[in-house]
């Protein structure tokens, strides 16, 4: 396996790990709570983070860490828990499902990368994919939850590309440290001031949690942020089309949901499209010159 397929597939296990987001909000945490859940997910493991990597930011790097805490983390997380929390897991997966084509027009305008026929085909094979996953008779589109849906994947491309474009001088693992502990921050006002305080904690309750910050949070983002450190976000990106995959695989799996022809069929269009959105990221090859 050369380099770039080693960083596409370590890379695509962060979205795959996300896609659990959805079984572990609905089946181990409090109802209701979408911002502080948000936070309680962002800022232990960014403080955590910390503590390991020992360093902070300085000079522009203050402000840029807000700012992509912001985008990447307190908008798009308190986004995805009120569209979690009020549509099906796998249908407030296939509202994001729009990022990619998000990413696609926000790399060229701030990049300066090419816009690809193919890049564009594979974002709509994906959403059409992920809507042959879920789209089901019975899938409730509830107004305000696919808003939400919508309003986080715009705020997570927009992060995505930034986070490529400044390139920061440090390390994956600091710069996710900056981040998560940036977004737990800006969520903790926004979160006393708008929900009332969390009931008493179950240990269900506390082992989501830990599962959402140390797994869905620390260490995917880690992963997530080296992948845009080494690939184009038109490449990393569609990776994202896994997450709704993984929601529908854990529904099946875990609380026995019915897996239809339909949804296999979904599967294979996912999967059909995160490759053609790799195949359109080739190095082109230069024709061959004639004597």
């Amino acid at each position: 396996m050369n380099t770039r397929n080693f960083d596409i597939g370590l890379t695509a296990v962060a979205p795959a790990i996300w896609g659990s987001t959805y079984l572990v909000t609905t089946e181990f945490l409090p109802p209701g709570y979408p911002l502080t859940v948000a936070m309680l997910r962002a800022l232990p493991a960014g403080l955590l983070l910390l503590l390991v990597v020992r360093q902070m930011p300085k000079g522009i790097w203050w402000l840029r860490s807000f700012l992509l805490g912001a985008l990447n983390f307190s908008f798009f997380w308190a986004m995805l828990f009120v569209s979690a929390y009020r549509l099906p897991g796998g249908v407030a997966a296939t509202v994001g499902a729009i990022q990619p084509l998000i990413v696609i027009v926000l790399s060229r305008i701030v990049l300066g990368s090419p816009i690809r026929a193919l890049s564009v085909g594979a974002g709509v094979a994906g959403i059409a994919g992920v809507a042959l996953l879920v789209l089901t008779p019975n899938a409730a589109l509830d107004p305000v939850g696919v808003f939400a849906g919508m309003a986080g994947a715009v705020s997570m491309a927009f992060g995505t590309v930034l986070s490529r474009h400044w390139a920061p001088p440090v390390s994956p693992l600091t710069f996710t440290a900056w981040q998560l502990t940036a977004g737990g921050l800006l969520l903790v006002p926004v979160a006393l001031l708008l929900e009332p305080s969390l009931p008493p904690l179950t240990m269900a309750n506390l082992m989501g949690f830990a599962y959402l910050g140390l797994i869905g949070a620390a260490f995917t983002y880690v992963l997530w942020l080296r992948g845009l450190s080494r690939l184009e976000p038109a490449q990393v990106s569609p990776l994202g089309f896994l997450s709704p995959v993984t929601a529908i695989l854990l529904g099946w799996g875990v609380l026995e949901q019915q897996l239809t022809p339909v949804q296999l069929i979904g599967i294979a269009v996912v999967f059909a499209s995160v490759w053609m959105s790799q195949q359109a990221q080739m190095p082109r090859r230069a024709a061959p010159v004639r004597a």
